[in-house]
């Protein structure tokens, strides 16, 4: 057998090609997928001998119970099960900066406003999953409750090892450096600008086509991502459907002495050895897959009139809570687009929020933070901690007056990992060299403009009617 490629190539690591890769399009739909014709079974899942002596093996993302329009899972027809290893043990040297469980004895809560300048590079070799660190987070992947949000930095691409996660959801948004991200169901090419969304239970590795590498992920427990509601705005608009890409089939059949599963599991590393390629599922089919979405592809909608519209409508992903319109977690982006409200204060306006909002951004620069807030950087505004422009983005705004004419944001991309649960932060990130101390002085010169006296201000009315 065969690994099923193609045959352009758009860069090497290590000397192995990358090549251009198709993708089956869709959210949340059954797909069929097979790198050899015939190696999916006709007309059942689990038959007693399957077509080219492959094992079944579902992988299940829900309970087997749950109601059909909410079961998720996938069969894996694979060359050997993956069962095939030696039993797990504590990985050497243990992590230490990965949280699963968040409690009084490894984090701490802070109502004060954060930000965190990017992380430099590591120089000593780093994997995505050395390099990888919490930020913050709450609740427990043992109770299924809860998120947390993780930052990485790596210069080097995984080796002999693939990286399972039993704890939960990875969504994860490069930076900088793209992603080659191997899955049991193929292959994700994953660029700044893009994301990728890698559900419980996948063994995956990531590679690093153009060396040093750096982002953001989020984790989520006891629930996945899906589509928002989209109400009042109708059958379209926001992330298409369409525009979801999942791998097509492919594999590797080889022997890997020594080959290494690295298990993430309540939040602690374990490692397992086995002496085959965990990439060895020849065809699949089912409802549970790995995919990724080009952030440009986002359809936003915005103000058209007055006032600056919630952030609510910059959803990408959402992962609901039980209460209807409360989210365990929102991925929010704030993309290019047109600002062109009348007598309105056109950046975010000031607020406080009964959810708590860890920002990043992947490159340009963002309405709301004239300096500080840079591509690679983050800041934590927690549940009910005021927030809002800088002092030089609101004096820049009240002096452009009534007579702004429209303008469009280019050239940025910032987002928003959004939920209604309060964050443990930790120790390594209150400590880290790349927190900004100075940052609650970028609001400190704002200064009072009230005045008691009628001032010379048209009001929306009489802007709206031409009666000035």
């Amino acid at each position: 057998m065969e690994k099923k490629q193609s045959s352009s190539a758009v860069g090497k690591v290590n000397g192995v090609d990358f090549p251009d890769l198709a993708y089956e399009s869709g959210f949340g739909n059954s797909f069929s997928s097979e790198a050899i014709d015939g190696a999916l079974p006709p007309g059942q899942n689990n038959p007693l001998v399957c077509p080219y002596g492959l094992y079944a093996e579902q992988l299940s993302g829900t309970s087997f119970t749950c109601p059909r329009k909410l079961n998720q899972r996938s069969w894996l027809y694979r060359i050997k099960p993956s069962v095939t290893h030696e039993p797990f043990k504590p990985r050497v040297p243990s992590h230490g900066r990965l949280v699963g469980e968040f409690d009084k004895s490894n984090s701490s809560t802070t109502p004060t406003q954060l930000r965190w300048r990017p992380l430099d590079i590591p120089d000593s070799p780093t994997d995505f999953v050395d390099g990888l660190y919490t930020i913050c987070g709450t609740g427990s992947s043992f109770l299924r409750h809860g998120y947390a949000i993780h930052m990485y930095t790596a210069n080097k691409s995984m080796e002999n090892s693939a990286f399972c996660n039993a704890d939960g959801d990875f969504l994860v948004v490069p930076q900088k450096g793209r992603l080659w991200i191997t899955t049991e169901c193929g292959r994700l090419q994953v660029s700044p600008g893009e994301i990728a969304v890698l559900p419980q239970g996948f063994r995956f590795d990531v590679s690093l086509p153009d060396g040093p590498s750096r982002g953001y992920v989020a984790e989520i427990f006891g629930a996945h991502f899906q589509l928002p509601d989209l109400g009042p705005i109708g059958a379209n608009g926001l992330a298409a459907p369409r525009d979801f890409l999942t791998p097509k089939a492919w594999f590797e059949e080889k022997s890997c002495p020594g080959y290494t599963i690295v298990q993430k599991f309540g939040g602690e590393l374990f490692t397992a050895k086995q002496d085959f390629s965990p990439f060895n599922v020849v065809a699949w089919h089912g409802n549970y897959v790995p995919y990724k979405y080009d952030l440009s592809k986002f359809c936003p909608y915005n103000t058209v009139l007055v006032d600056h519209g919630d952030p609510s409508i910059n959803t990408v992903l959402t992962a609901p809570t039980d209460k209807p319109g409360v989210a365990l977690l929102d991925f929010v982006i704030f993309p290019p687009r047109w600002l062109v409200a009348e007598h309105t204060f056109r950046p975010p306006y000031y607020h406080r929020n009964c959810m708590s909002e860890f920002m990043g951004l992947v490159y340009g620069g963002y309405e709301a933070k004239a300096d500080g807030f840079l591509p690679g950087g983050a800041s934590l505004h927690s549940c009910m901690t005021p927030h809002g422009p800088d002092t030089k983005t609101f004096e820049a705004t009240i002096a452009r007056g009534n007579e702004a004419a429209p303008y469009k944001i280019t050239d940025t991309m910032a987002f928003m990992f959004e939920s209604c649960l309060i964050p443990r932060i930790c120790p390594w990130a209150l400590e880290s060299p790349a927190i900004d101390p100075d940052y609650y002085q970028c609001w400190t010169g704002l200064r009072s403009h009230f005045s008691s006296e009628v001032t010379d201000n048209v009001s929306f009315e009489e802007s709206r009617n031409g009666q000035h």
